[in-house]
This record gives C-alpha cells, structure tokens and sequence, in this order.
C-alpha cells in the first residue's frame, strides 16, 4: 500500500474506521511526509486545525518499514498517539508495526529509592505516608512502573520525588535494582520497537547527554517526526542549557543523610555539614526576597546579599564534597551523592565566574519555596543542527502555527533549518461561515489602568448573548484575577478561574456544565481540545507579546540589536503573532462547529505590524460591530 491507498477518498480508512472522512489536504501532507521519509532531507509542514496531520504522518511512519521516533509537545499528546490513535491505525492497516512509549525517568517508579524511602520514614507526614504505603502496595503489581497508572495519587503529591529518580540522584548500573528498572525496562522496548513515541522533553534531555549511566536514550531512528514543533526552540534552549535550584540542593542533603545512615554512620560530622548546606540554600533563596520574579545576572551581581549568600553556599557544598571524598567506596548511594556534590559545586562556581567570552545568558527565577539559576544560551540553532548532524535521518516537523503568513522565516532561524524544504496546507473548515472575528470600536490602550475592566465591559453583552460557553484568555495573570473579581455577580453562568483547580478539572467541569466561562492564562492557549457547542467564544485580552522584563528575551533581543536586526519585527511580532494563532486556534475544533472570536486589544488595527496579525488568522468573517456579535447567536 501507500498513503493513497490508505487516506483516499476511497482508500482504506474510508471504508473502514467510523468517523473517517477522506481530507485533500491531510492526504497531499501524508505524501509530502512518505516522499521526505524515502528521500531524506528535512520538511516543515504546517497543517491548519482540522486538517488531520496526527494521522497524515502516522500512515506513512507505518508504511515506511523505518525505525520512527515520534515526538509531541506534551505527555497527554503522547498518551493520545499512543493509546488511541496508533491501535486504531495498526488495527485498521493490520499493520505488524511495533510502537513503544517512552516517557522521562520521573514518569517511572525507582524501586531503589522507593526502598530507600520506606526504611528512612522519619519527617514524612501523614499524607506523605499514606501515599507512600499506596505506592508500595501497587509496586508489586504494575508492569511498566509508569506512575500514572496510580490514579488515586495526586499528580503533584509530595510522595513522587522520593520514589522517582532524576539524572541527578539515579545510580545507573551501579544500582541494585539495576536488572528490575523500570525505566530499563521501557528503553528496551523502545529499542526494539519501530515507532517510538517520545516528547520533546524527552528528545533534548537526549541530545544533550545529560543521562550519564544510561549512554543515549533514544534508539536510533531513520526519521525523526516532530509534532507540535512550534514549541521545541523553547524546549531546547532550556535542554541546552543548565540550571540548578535550591531545591536540587536541599535532595541532595535529604539523600545524602539517608545513604549515610545505610552505608557509613560513623561520621556525625557529615551530617552537621549537612544541615549547614540546607540551612544555606534556604538563606540563599530568601536572600533575593519574597517576591516572585524573573531578573538578569546584573541584578544578582547589583545585591550583594544575594552575591554573598551564593558565595557561602559554594562554599559549603565544597566543605561537603570534601568530607564526601574521605569516605569515598564506602557506599554505591554515597558515592553517587558524591558526584552531584561536584557537579553541582561546578555549575554555581561557573554561575558565578563563567569562562571568557561564555555567551550564554545567565539569569534567576524565584518560586514560593526555591530558587533557580540558569545558563540559556543566546542562540541554538547551532547546538540543534549539531545534534541533526549526529542523527542523520529523514526530520519533518510539523504544528499548525509554525508560519507567519507564508513566512517560515521565524521557525527556520530558531532552529538553523534554512535549508530545509517547507509547506503549508489550510485548515479544511469553512472559516467564514463558521466563525466571526470580532474587534471592539473605542478600546482604550492596553497600558490604561482601566483596559481589564474595559475588556469586561465589552464582554459581558456577548457572554449573555452566547449562554456563557466562553474562553477569557489573558496574557497576565494580574488581569485574570481582576476580571475574575469583576464578572463575579455581572453573569450567571458557572465561572472557572485557573489556579482554582487542576487544568484537565477545570477543563472537564466546563464541559460537563455546558455553559461555563472559563478564565485562563498562557497554559490555555494551545493544547486545549473543547469540540462542538460548549466553546462558543473565544475572547482574547491584549496581542501575547512576550514579557519585556524577560532577561532571556531581552538578551536575544539585544543580540539581534548588535547585528543591524530589528528585534520587534524580526522576533517579537513573529512569537505573538503565533502565540495569538494558538489561542484563537480554541474556537472552532470541528466541522459542526460555530463560534465568535474577539480581540480586544487595539493595536490590531492601529499600528503598522497589526498587518502581520491579521494574515497570520484564520479566514474568519470580521466585524466591528457589536449587534453583528449578538445576531450571530439569535
């Protein structure tokens, strides 16, 4: 067979497999995909929402006889291609294609710190033991150790980190479970799979070698088919880079003190140091204050509290390092201990004094309870054509917002993919029947202290007219809360606020309430499915330009400055103006499906680079008038 056969209007799926409706677009992708799988090279295929590219580049992978690694944006994608969409097409194909999932070590139970974690239950808390007792008891019946088989324990549980491993504290070979992992487990199926369905995650931790104990995760592959390829610059970068926390310090004392106890106990010294390491990663991280921030290395070199307090901290990891070398070859645990001491020692020495003519971008986040100190680097388009070159395969990478307009220009850059060949197809929806795009007349400027209440204003009417059913993305988090506090006792539809609950929670009460408003911010802009009648409105507050004060945007931007470039047309517009294409992407998820998008944000039609904006939108039927939004739901 080839993927005519398979995806034509008369071709198998179309006699067979329920709901199958024959696509050009879909079927001219799938060719696109065979032709590059057979010849080589690389492919950037961007398909319009509706146009089926997950099956437009899984025929092919099926009928290639390649090894193929599939990789997605997000787990719940992988768990989709994976448990509903690759059955139905090997059942349907009766192909003999053998397909593996393979997810990142803390997705998988670490019998060795499980143990670990039962024989040291000192300090656990309730909850904490409750949970640990329910692992323990599934961990004689699960075969694939994937902790999300556990259901009945909370994805964020404070259990998880005690019973997974990382690539900091996992023991590889020297480890005594080694021949019952889990993880080694699910490697060896990838190995002798032909599909393998991965994420993006998963792929850089890859290139990047950070897996030391394991030697490449990742089998070798003929082809490589990136999914939701819009977001893997961003992936990379920070796979590229490194990062330690205060967190990765405060494990490292936990597990250092519990492989003591097992292997040495001879030497209360080490764990008076210990306390003096955990007692300075707490002070570090409350030496750069109690609010939340994102700032440069300038400003961590313009506080000397912060300076100093990072400078004690070195020196204290070094004291244990130091301790933990007179004791080495007592123990494979404390040994392990040991060489993340070091690395994590070399890593704030180089945070602090990095190499001349280093050009990676250095900069701090602070959460609630940790710290975190990065290295980005400026550009990975070299890193990542690199790692191309040690993979030599056939690579297609494919989203439905990889363009602006016709340009690929924005994605190609990122990734250093100037060569490769480029295509899109449209969505197959009839845009203009389907959806009305609505902008606001007499919206003050997105700066106005009043703009958020602006924007509720506006809505309110539509809400009303639609019977709820409605998206409120946002591009900050302090605009949703004041909307939320706004449209509290305006509407009387059912109102769901992010943070209030889990994302799939909220996402699945929208549904269930059938017409709810739901507020959000960045993580519901894209990957975010609601067909048919309960989503009817999308309403989006301002254009998604990315945050000015980001030390890593600045820095980019800054580069692009030095080189005689135009950073806000060359890389801010193009981001927001894909960010945008995401979040208008929500409304219309089928062919049934009708809706109003409304942007409020003015700039759309008064500044010069609005035009970009509106040719990178789908076809939608535009407006500026109110009563055109109302009589759409008469």
């Amino acid at each position: 067979m080839d993927v005519r056969d398979v995806l034509g209007p008369d071709g198998l799926l179309a006699r067979t497999l329920d709901g199958f409706s024959h696509r050009r677009q879909q079927l001219e992708m799938a060719e696109a995909i065979a032709a590059v799988m057979a010849q080589g090279g690389s492919l950037i295929a961007e398909a319009g929402t509706g146009t089926g590219k997950t099956f437009a580049y899984l025929v092919p992978a099926l009928l290639s006889g390649q090894k193929v690694i599939v990789s997605t944006g997000t787990r719940n994608l992988q768990d989709q291609l994976f448990v509903r969409d690759l059955p139905r097409l090997r059942e349907a194909m009766a192909s003999p294609v053998r397909a593996a999932l393979l997810k990142g070590r803390a997705n998988y139970l670490c019998i060795h710190r499980l143990e670990s974690a039962l024989q040291d239950s000192r300090g656990h808390s309730r909850d904490n033991l409750r949970w640990l007792l329910r692992v323990r008891d599934w961990s004689g019946l699960t075969e694939r150790g994937d902790i999300s088989e556990l259901s009945d324990v909370p994805e964020d549980a404070a259990i998880w980190p005690l019973v997974t491993s990382t690539g900091d504290n996992c023991l590889g070979q020297a480890c005594d479970a080694w021949s019952k992992c889990h993880l080694v487990e699910a490697r060896r199926r990838a190995q002798e799979a032909d599909i393998v369905v991965v994420n993006h995650h998963l792929l850089c931790a890859d290139f990047a070698i950070k897996d030391d104990g394991f030697g490449e995760l990742l089998p070798g592959a003929d082809a490589f088919i990136i999914d939701e390829a819009h977001q893997l610059p961003e992936v990379a970068s920070n796979f590229f880079g490194n990062t330690v926390s205060t967190r990765q310090l405060l494990e490292l004392t936990r597990d250092t003190q519990t492989e003591y106890h097992r292997e040495a106990g001879d030497m209360p010294r080490l764990l008076d140091q210990l306390d003096i390491v955990a007692r300075s990663a707490r002070e570090l991280r409350l030496a750069f204050g109690e609010a939340l921030r994102r700032g440069s290395w300038a400003e961590v070199e313009a506080e000397s509290a912060a300076l100093e307090a990072l400078e004690v901290c070195v020196d204290q990891l070094t004291q244990l390092r130091v301790l933990l070398e007179s004791i080495q070859g007592r123990g494979k645990g404390l040994d392990s201990c040991l060489a993340r001491c070091q690395t994590l020692e070399g890593q704030l020495r180089s945070m602090i004094s990095p190499e001349e003519g280093d050009q990676d971008i250095r900069w701090f986040e602070t959460h609630l309870q940790s710290l975190r100190l990065n290295r980005t680097p400026l550009d990975v388009a070299e890193l990542f054509q690199l790692q191309m070159q040690r993979h030599p395969a056939a690579w297609v990478f494919t989203s439905a917002t990889l363009a602006v307009g016709d340009s690929f220009e924005h994605f190609q850059r990122q990734l250093g993919l100037g060569d490769a060949s480029t295509q899109k197809w449209d969505s197959p929806f009839d845009f203009p029947a389907q959806g009305l795009w609505f902008v606001p007349r007499d919206m003050p400027p997105p700066q106005d202290p009043g703009y958020t209440a602006a924007v509720v204003e506006q809505a309110v009417p539509i809400l009303e007219a639609s019977n709820g059913r409605a998206f409120l993305l946002f591009t900050s988090h302090r605009a949703l809360r004041q909307a939320a506090d706004l449209l509290e006792g305006r509407v009387t539809f059912p109102l769901l606020v992010q943070g209030s609950a889990p994302k799939a929670e909220l996402l699945e009460n929208f549904v269930d309430h059938g017409n709810a408003i739901l507020l959000g911010t960045a993580s519901f802009w894209e990957g975010v499915d609601v067909p048919g009648a309960a989503l009817s409105v999308v309403v989006i507050d301002k254009l998604p330009f990315a945050s000015p004060g980001d030390p890593v945007l600045q820095a980019r931007l800054d580069a692009i400055r030095r080189h005689g470039g135009n950073p806000f047309m060359q890389h801010q517009v193009p981001l927001a103006a894909i960010a945008l294409k995401q979040g208008a992407g929500r409304l219309i998820r089928g062919t049934g499906d009708r809706g109003v998008l409304v942007i409020c944000d003015p700039r759309l039609l008064k500044k010069g680079y609005g035009q970009v904006f509106l040719d990178a939108m789908p076809a939608f039927a535009r407006t500026r008038e109110l009563d055109q939004v109302l009589a759409f739901f008469d």
